[in-house]
This record gives C-alpha cells, sequence and structure tokens, in this order.
C-alpha cells in the first residue's frame, strides 16, 4: 500500500510548500475603492506577479483570519500595473475585511493602517482561451459576471494598442442578474466600453444584452414610465436592459447565421443548470460538416 500512497503524499506536500511559499511572499494594497451595495476593490502589486484573463486566486487576511483562505476571480488586465479583485460584503470574513480595510471609517485611510494581505494564485480558468476565437459568446449570471471584468478590460487594450493583430473580432455578452444595483461597479465598465468604442467608431465590435431576472411591481412601473429616454433608467447604458430570461435558441440560431462557417466559442460563468442549457445549444446548432458553424462550450461553474 505504501507503494501506492508515497507518491500522491508526495506530491502533496509539495503543493502545499509552494502554497506556503508563495503565501510568506509580500503584498501591497495600493488603492482601496468603496463601490455602492457593500462592495470593494482591493488593488495590490506583489514581485513576480503575471496573470491572464479570468484567473482567479485564493487570498488570506491573519487580520481576519490566520487560517481562512478564499478564492476571488481577479477583475483587472494583465497590461495594467497591479490586479484587483472586488468583494462583495456578504458573511462574516467579507464583513471583517471590509472592517479592517476602513471602509467602515469616514476619514481618509493611511496605506501603513491597511491589513497584510497573503495571496497564492493565480490559477487558470476557460476564460483564458477567449483569444483563440474570432467569435465568443461571453455569459454570466449574476457575481460570475466578474472573470469577464478581465477580459472586457483586456480586450479593450489590446484593441487600443494592437488591434490589426488582433483575432477576436466580435463579442456578444450576456449578463442574467436579479439586481444589477449590486454590481454597478460592472456597469460602469461597460459605460465606458461603450463610450470608447463610439468615440473609434466601432460600436459593433461589442453587443451586449443584459437581463433582469427578478423586479417587483414598483420597479416594473418605474421602468415603464422611462422606457422611452434615452439611456437605460437602471445601468445608465444605450442598451436597455431586457426583462426575464434569454431564448438561447434563437440566440445561438441567430449568430450562428451571421457566422456562417466559424468556430465560436461559448464561455459560462455560473450555475450547472444554466451551463446543461448552452451546452445541449452549442451541440445542437453545430454542423456535422467541418467547414460549418460550429460552436465550442467553455465553462466555469459556482
Amino acid at each position: 500500500t505504501w507503494k501506492w500512497v508515497v507518491g500522491p503524499m508526495f506530491l502533496y506536500l509539495c503543493e502545499r510548500l509552494v502554497r506556503f511559499w508563495r503565501s510568506q511572499q509580500k503584498v501591497v494594497i495600493t488603492k482601496v475603492v468603496i463601490h455602492p451595495f457593500k462592495t470593494i476593490e482591493l488593488q495590490m502589486m506583489k514581485k513576480g506577479f503575471k496573470m491572464e484573463v479570468g484567473q482567479y486566486i485564493f487570498v488570506k487576511c491573519p487580520a481576519v483570519s490566520k487560517l481562512e483562505w478564499h478564492p476571488f476571480t481577479l477583475t483587472s488586465a494583465p497590461e495594467e500595473d497591479y490586479f484587483s479583485i472586488h468583494v462583495r460584503i456578504v458573511g462574516d470574513w467579507t464583513e471583517g475585511l471590509f472592517n479592517a480595510c476602513g471602509c467602515d471609517k469616514q476619514e481618509f485611510q493611511e496605506a501603513w493602517k491597511l491589513p497584510k494581505i497573503a495571496v497564492d494564485g493565480p490559477f487558470g480558468t476557460a476564460s483564458e482561451d477567449v483569444f483563440s476565437y474570432e467569435t465568443v459568446m461571453l455569459v454570466g449570471a449574476g457575481i460570475g459576471v466578474t472573470p469577464f471584468a478581465s477580459v472586457l478590460k483586456s480586450i479593450w487594450y489590446k484593441y487600443c494598442h494592437d488591434a490589426i493583430n488582433l483575432k477576436l473580432k466580435k463579442i456578444y455578452f450576456y449578463w442574467l442578474c436579479r439586481d444589477t444595483h449590486a454590481f454597478e461597479w460592472f456597469a460602469d465598465l461597460l459605460q465606458s466600453l461603450e463610450a470608447q468604442m463610439l468615440e473609434r467608431n466601432n460600436a459593433e465590435f461589442l453587443s451586449y444584452n443584459i437581463y433582469l431576472t427578478g423586479w417587483d411591481e414598483s420597479q416594473a412601473t418605474h421602468f415603464v414610465v422611462h422606457h422611452e429616454e434615452e439611456k437605460d433608467v437602471i445601468t445608465g447604458l444605450k442598451q436597455k436592459t431586457l426583462y426575464g430570461r434569454p431564448n438561447w435558441e434563437n440566440e445561438f440560431k441567430t449568430i450562428a447565421g451571421q457566422h456562417p462557417g466559424s468556430r465560436i466559442g461559448v464561455f459560462l460563468c455560473g450555475p450547472e443548470s444554466l451551463a446543461d442549457t448552452l451546452n445541449k445549444q452549442s451541440i445542437s446548432n453545430s454542423e456535422a460538416d467541418p467547414r460549418g458553424v460550429h460552436f465550442i462550450f467553455n465553462k466555469e461553474n459556482f
């Protein structure tokens, strides 16, 4: 038995030693940004840290807990000189981090008073392959939108600096959420991208649809009253928010008709039930002919 056990145990110990060594490397919090609805953004720097789009890290804050590690998706782009995460305050640990960073105080917080942070990672995800396709569908559900913040930022940087060599030509982005207000920081990112694309006369590069899956009667009345306004009453974007859930069969057929003979990457960060639906649609809408359209499904579940 020991011959079968010693190998895996050795590899496990090596992995633990590497994690311990990486967790001891110094991490500097350069900026803490407080977003609406108790969401904070931590911008950090670490020597030798290299990331790709859509990756995630494990974070430990000894001031909150000396043992707990929590995974967070990186929301910064590889082209930026820092890496960042967005943390929504929904539990004891995140509440402790919120207070440790001085976000519960009104006065300006000195940098030296910020807590020490340990970071392990980054670790890869399916989203890294987004630049391998000319056309992609990005589907984020709720908090699953965070990996695509990194993707969209990186695409914008690449587009600004070297658009000729960028293989990716078209993005279809879908965001399904019960309450967009909880992720206003992401709506701000979309507003910025929308404005910059219009300035460069390439508004067709990014097509996005925001689906609100939960609302009450008073909200519905407010939506109707302001429906004719130029910008959406919820997100402030030119693209109006849609209500309910998308008809995925129609969406796939429309995209397949617009891009015949293409390999289209479908990237999801969301629940398993949605993954099953998109996987079935990817298979049913892909043609048997190798020269026809093919949907390649990639997923991250939570």
